[in-house]
């Protein structure tokens, strides 16, 4: 049975392919297809059911390289998981559908032809769930590192004065990242005067606040002042209902007001020539 199956789709490759393609882009809506054109979709659908019938045609050569391509492709493009074990759901059912058409099986035979359909779906399913797992894993790991990387610099902006400017939501894991960017930044550029720039936070919360304050206090040990920049109105109304206290800590509204007094606890401002001045 297996080899009558895999003659089938040595026989009707193309038009089953057009069919299939069909079907899945009704089964992909508004959802996955959206984002790519018809052509590319049709080009990695065509590619997705090489892959599907290469498992059965030509069992003994080995294509886990060619599985693990396509799933890194489409978790880059974002198809869900779930619509590729939809799609061959769709294959196998199309085949058992044609092949009962065109053969006049009895219950037994169409019995065995359900198994051995099963059976060359069930570990393709085990394949493309384990090299899409992987590939999404390798993915989401690699935009953590590159935020990572990105995350919280402090930036010198005049001689012995810094910001950091904080962008996202903070969690404890980033929490330790900016402080120890912020302690070693510190030291590193000589910094008298550290503003952190919150004007990026979505959301200030107990915890989130709690984190600022410890980097304050921080930078307070290392012998530098910091100061607070970039508290909006509903950060300060969050703040101030939460009962959190920022009494040792300097906060302005906004970066342009931070940097001015920073430069005035280094001794220094910002002076504006008159026109024509050298």
């Amino acid at each position: 049975m297996k080899m009558e199956v895999a003659n089938f789709l040595k026989k009707n490759r193309n038009k089953l392919m057009d069919d299939w393609i069909v079907e899945m882009k009704q089964l992909g809506g508004d959802g996955p297809l959206h984002v790519i054109s018809d052509d590319k979709f049709e080009s990695i659908s065509r590619e997705f059911f090489d892959i599907a019938v290469f498992n059965i045609v030509d069992s003994e050569n080995r294509y886990e390289t060619k599985v693990e391509r396509f799933a890194e492709q489409v978790v880059r493009i974002g198809w869900p998981l779930t619509f590729l074990m939809s799609g061959l759901q769709v294959l196998k059912t199309l085949i058992f559908d044609w092949m009962k058409e065109e053969n006049n099986y009895g219950a037994d035979d169409l019995v065995k032809l359900f198994h051995e359909i099963e059976n060359w779906i069930s570990p393709l399913n085990r394949q493309i769930v384990e090299a899409y797992s992987n590939s999404w894993e390798k993915t989401v790991f690699l935009q953590k590192v590159a935020l990572q990387e990105l995350s919280a610099p402090l930036i010198p902006v005049f001689e012995k004065i810094s910001v950091m400017p904080l962008v996202g939501t903070i969690d404890t894991e980033r929490a330790k990242l900016i402080m120890e960017n912020l302690l070693s930044g510190v030291v590193k550029h000589r910094a008298d005067v550290v503003l952190i720039d919150i004007t990026g936070v979505p959301v200030v919360d107990t915890m989130v606040a709690h984190h600022i304050i410890q980097a304050a206090d921080a930078v307070r040990l290392v012998g530098s002042k910091c100061m607070i920049v970039g508290i909006r109105p509903e950060i300060a109304q969050t703040i101030v209902n939460l009962g959190i206290h920022l009494n040792q800590i300097t906060t302005t509204s906004t970066l342009q007001k931070g940097i001015e007094k920073a430069l005035a606890f280094t001794n220094r401002k910002i002076v504006v020539l008159e026109e024509g001045a050298h």
